[in-house]
């Protein structure tokens, strides 16, 4: 008979789901503003080119190459960014980059030729390189392999925040602040928009522990819980590989380069030309081009925690960055016969980011899942140099077949192509390896 008064039933909280839900807000939404800061910093010419073509007289060739030289240089200095993060903690160096960004974003309002364009876009490169790869790697000193997919998904949201913030943002600043104070709104918008990146460089001095056992908000039980779960998920990676050589001459990291560089072809694409696309499409109203850019900016946020999500629970990688990659292909591909109708310009390019952009958190958890310590550093930030070939391949290849054809569908079905194949080395992974 049961018992009329009996109290009910308590649930204990999982002392390592607790620990890991409070890392997750102490560094994750810090980390994400970074990003959107700077993405944002790295994507608001897309939004400049709507006047500063006109003013400054330059060809589409020409600003494509320029935004595509950021690339030079983040590419030249990600490696050995990454090391030096290694050496000197995460604080320092992820403050310097962010400040040094900010200041360089800054001084793009000041471009008056195609020489200057072209220094300031390599300079901002060099000192952005090693952000990306820099906290991905940070967060392998945090988190397991198990959980790195949705932790991914959160710090990643960033990207598709700068677009859906930055969109609607930088259309009003372009459209309010023209000839204000003698500067077009093109160079209020670099001036404006760098200040987030300084002043969240300056707190980054403040927000972010070098390591989890400098970690303040820690309790020292606490940190050792954590490094129990770290040792045992090293424990359970059999054969990971540790040094630097492990980590430049791995075919497996050159492999992830191969698959990134097919991401960022489109991504960038999407990036870097969306305020043009829907320009080309019949929209001329600044704010309303940004607030347009912002819908498939919001869809890539929705599909990054999805498949992020999805990934982890079913502790499988592969299928889940090859299945987005044919969807977003036949999307991207799709949006070549839609160029002048607004709708399907706008829902098509949200269909491919959601599914491209989506499935990028899943593609970061891969280099940890075989590589530790100086080889993941390496590893990481040389995978990402080899992608980021794509940002001056993409934009140069997009402003030459607008040059050439009026049209950027040949840029476009070529970046779909890339797609396809590249599944076929997602495919060569392991799923053994890859799938933990």
């Amino acid at each position: 008979m049961p018992i009329a008064n009996a109290a009910p039933a308590t649930t204990v909280a999982d002392p390592i789901t607790t620990l890991y839900h409070k890392i997750t807000w102490k560094l994750i939404p810090f980390l994400c503003f970074c990003y959107l800061a700077a993405y944002l910093d790295r994507i608001n010419i897309g939004f400049a080119k709507l006047q500063m073509l006109d003013q400054l007289h330059f060809s589409e060739t020409a600003f494509g190459l320029g935004a595509g030289l950021f690339f030079v240089g983040y590419i030249i200095f990600e490696v050995p960014s990454n090391l030096v993060l290694e050496r000197v903690g995460a604080k320092v160096w992820i403050a310097r980059i962010m400040i040094t960004w900010g200041l360089l974003s800054a001084c793009t309002m000041l471009v008056t030729s195609t020489t200057q364009f072209y220094i300031l876009r390599f300079l901002l490169g060099a000192a952005e390189a090693g952000f990306l790869p820099g906290v991905l790697y940070y967060l392998t000193t945090w988190f397991p392999t198990h959980r790195r997919g949705r932790i991914i998904a959160l710090f990643m949201i960033g990207l598709p925040l700068s677009s859906v913030i930055g969109g609607p943002l930088s259309g009003w600043i372009m459209g309010h602040f023209d000839n204000m104070g003698g500067l077009r709104g093109w160079q209020w918008l670099f001036l404006i928009e760098a200040v987030p990146s300084v002043l969240l460089g300056v707190l980054t001095f403040w927000a972010l522990p070098n390591t989890f056992q400098q970690a303040k908000w820690l309790s020292d039980d606490e940190k050792a819980l954590l490094e129990r779960e770290l040792r045992k998920d090293e424990a359970d990676a059999t054969g990971s590989k540790h040094s630097f050589r492990d980590g430049f001459f791995n075919l497996k990291v050159w492999m992830l380069g191969g698959i990134d560089f097919s991401i960022l072809l489109s991504a960038y694409a999407m990036g870097f030309w969306m305020p043009t696309f829907i320009r080309n499409a019949g929209v001329t109203d600044t704010f309303h081009i940004g607030v347009l850019t912002a819908l498939p900016s919001v869809a890539a946020l929705l599909g990054m925690l999805l498949i992020g999500a999805s990934s982890d629970k079913h502790r499988e990688r592969r299928w889940h960055i090859i299945v987005p990659f044919f969807i977003g292909a036949a999307a991207m591909a799709s949006s070549t016969f839609f160029t002048h109708n607004v709708a399907a310009t706008v829902a098509l390019f949200a269909i491919a980011s959601a599914a491209i952009i989506g499935a990028v958190p899943v593609f970061f958890s891969l280099p940890a899942t075989f590589l530790k310590g100086t080889a993941a550093a390496t590893g990481f930030a040389l995978a990402c140099s080899l992608a980021n070939i794509a940002g001056l391949v993409s934009n140069s290849l997009m402003g030459v077949a607008i040059d050439v054809t009026g049209s950027s569908a040949g840029a476009l079905w070529f970046f779909a192509c890339c797609l396809i194949l590249s599944s076929f080395l997602v495919i060569a992974l392991p799923a053994k390896l890859v799938n933990r």
